[in-house]
């Protein structure tokens, strides 16, 4: 739709999150003497000081529903834009049928004037995208970084030009139901994330397939050949087909053996990031340049330091199974205590997690309740034994004893395969906590 056409909407913004502020904010702007509606299951006291200010100070443009009846309000809009956290089977059963259901995504994609690069994958997204947008940008490109590792979207909206790049990570959430994808897609890898929010695996690669599924031939799409189901949506796009080629040879691999890339296993991110590099037509020289100066991203396989002998790495960011095995292979056999555990969600089994344990003879784990529990229990008992197991509530408990039980000469790995919700707000707060006991306790 058109931006133009919201003129003549009503429009309610549901969700103030990082989205529905982007989109108030737009709209406000957009259309000054528009009243717009906004729903939230908070109250206005317990939203951040920033949205808290803007209502307060555009009070009397404002609907407000809020607090525990928000989703009554759907009745009185005819066009909803929806914020990514809220699942849809809060809300389908109370749309109307005339009543449009949008995003702020699906909004920027469909006016947007430059061309969008969209990232997307259970894990490597932001690293990817980050690594594209500087080889863009470091290079001449007129480019912006948007999506959750960069500005919302709708805010660079009214700047934006033709020849503008916006590289865009795409989480699932934002991709279900676009009807617009970008000139070039980029897809990583999927596995089982998020079930509670889709329902079902199913639901959630559908998700992730809208990143190219309403491409052109003129279009470009770039993904891992190696994954069953993205190779085969690789065969109804209509977009140019560009599979990732990890061949371990030439500048770009020379490059990623130089950088600071903790393991082996970044190197496909960036050869999507190098092939998107190539069709904006700068030499793999240059992009090896950018390949060699990038920093790794804060929680991914993040080196802490070492203290009182111990090397400790925050990879908060892998709230899979999948990603915590990758991590234990990447760091070879010096890990000795394994942090994990967290909050449960539907459809994860960490069966294959409990056999790496064993395969990589790690002595310690400690692991956060409720899935703690579950991590455990996947380790085949005639091997439990041999592994001293804590329990805890704390991060700090957990620094502790990796510190009291953890060899000199051997790795501590914050990994928890399990989100953080429950006993930290998010993964940022989990790995920043890690970091700050590790310091302050092997200073002492």
């Amino acid at each position: 739709m058109g931006i133009k056409k919201l003129q003549d909407k009503k429009i309610l913004i549901l969700g103030m999150g990082r989205e529905g502020k982007d989109a108030l904010t737009f709209l406000l702007e957009k259309f000054p003497e528009k009243k717009i509606g906004i729903a939230d299951k908070k109250r206005k006291r317990d939203f951040k000081k920033d949205i808290k200010k803007i209502i307060t100070q555009n009070k009397e443009r404002l609907n407000l529903h809020l607090g525990e009846n928000y989703l009554d309000s759907f009745s009185n809009y005819d066009l909803i834009i929806k914020s990514p956290g809220i699942p849809p089977h809060k809300i389908e059963s109370r749309i109307k049928k005339d009543t449009i259901l949008t995003s702020g995504t699906q909004l920027f994609l469909e006016n947007c004037p430059g061309e969008v690069v969209g990232i997307t994958a259970t894990k490597g997204k932001s690293t990817t995208a980050t690594l594209i947008y500087r080889i863009l940008k470091n290079n001449r490109v007129r480019s912006h970084l948007v999506g959750n590792i960069g500005t919302p979207a709708l805010s660079l909206l009214k700047e934006a030009k033709k020849g503008d790049i916006f590289v865009y990570e795409l989480s699932s959430h934002q991709l279900y139901q676009i009807k617009n994808s970008p000139h070039i897609a980029v897809f990583l890898n999927i596995y089982p994330e998020h079930l509670n929010w889709h329902g079902a695996f199913e639901n959630y690669f559908n998700s992730k397939a809208n990143i190219t599924r309403h491409q052109t031939k003129k279009d470009y799409f770039i993904f891992n050949s190696k994954i069953k189901k993205i190779e085969d949506l690789s065969k109804e796009t209509k977009a140019k087909k560009i599979p990732i080629e990890e061949e371990k040879f030439g500048v770009i691999w020379q490059a990623f053996k130089e950088s600071n890339f903790p393991a082996d296993f970044y190197f496909l991110n960036v050869k999507a990031a190098t092939e998107v590099g190539k069709l904006y037509d700068i030499p793999e020289e240059k992009i090896a340049k950018e390949i060699k100066n990038f920093k790794t991203l804060e929680h991914r396989l993040e080196k802490v330091g070492i203290y009182k002998g111990i090397t400790f790495y925050n990879d908060s960011i892998a709230t899979n199974p999948i990603a915590v095995i990758a991590a234990l292979s990447s760091l070879g056999d010096r890990v000795d205590t394994l942090i994990a555990g967290g909050y449960k969600r539907k459809g994860v089994k960490f069966n294959k997690l409990g056999e790496k344990v064993v395969e990589k003879n790690i002595s310690n784990l400690i692991l956060f309740p409720p899935t703690g529990k579950e991590i455990w229990e996947a380790v085949p008992n005639s091997k439990q034994d041999n592994i001293n197991k804590f329990d805890v509530e704390s991060m700090k408990e957990a620094v502790k004893i990796s510190y009291k039980n953890t060899k000199k000469g051997k790795i501590c790995l914050l990994s928890c395969a399990s989100a953080s919700f429950g006993v930290f707000k998010n993964y940022k707060e989990r790995g920043s906590l890690f970091k700050k006991y590790v310091k302050e306790i092997g200073k002492k």
